[in-house]
């Protein structure tokens, strides 16, 4: 259980903040819904909505949460943050095949453009930017953040380990994904890299 600790799932979409959803809600954490941020963006009117939702709940993530790490930081330093991450080509495809050409308002001002079809370097230059400025920021804050490729195994005990969880679920890690899992794990057999 929780026990009063805030933690903020930072990385961007498609690199698995489902699964986080679902281990941190398994552990106990109340997880704030997508629907109460859906319509918000990167500007600061967003963060003035976003602050007092701090106090409702436990654990959050999706857009626009990772986009105001300094901030939340800043607001509640006691916080652990979690930046979940996959290779560039990956995500890219990934974020590519589930929005497609669909626009929305809060894409276009976080890449500069509403779909990834066309847009591909500006995506995926914002992805690569994004995870270079948290790992920088976190850089003399180690005990604050942990860096989750999901595809790579990692799981239960390294979460628990991070969240100070005294014990370790039986049940398996909780995978959303299990497509990007399963051809990560092939390529290991195979020995692809």
């Amino acid at each position: 259980m929780s026990g009063g600790k805030k933690v903020f799932v930072i990385g961007f979409h498609k690199t698995g903040t489902t699964s986080l959803k679902g281990a941190l809600a398994l552990l106990g954490y109340s997880v704030s819904p997508v629907r109460e941020v859906k319509h918000l963006d990167a500007s600061p009117k967003s963060w003035d909505v976003l602050k007092p939702m701090i106090d409702k709940y436990d654990a959050f993530r999706a857009q626009p949460w990772p986009l105001f790490f300094r901030e939340i930081y800043e607001y509640r330093p006691d916080s652990k943050f979690i930046l979940t991450i996959r290779p560039t080509e990956e995500w890219l495809k990934s974020v590519t095949n589930y929005f497609g050409e669909k626009t929305t308002p809060k894409r276009e001002a976080i890449y500069g453009a509403g779909s990834p079809l066309g847009h591909e370097h500006a995506y995926a230059a914002r992805y690569d930017q994004h995870n270079r400025e948290v790992l920088e920021f976190f850089s003399d804050k180690p005990r604050s953040l942990l860096i989750m490729d999901l595809a790579t195994g990692i799981g239960w005990r390294e979460l628990c380990a991070f969240l100070d969880e005294a014990g370790i679920p039986t049940r398996p890690f909780p995978h959303r994904n299990p497509t990007h899992r399963d051809s990560v794990s092939r390529q290991r057999q195979s020995g692809e890299s």
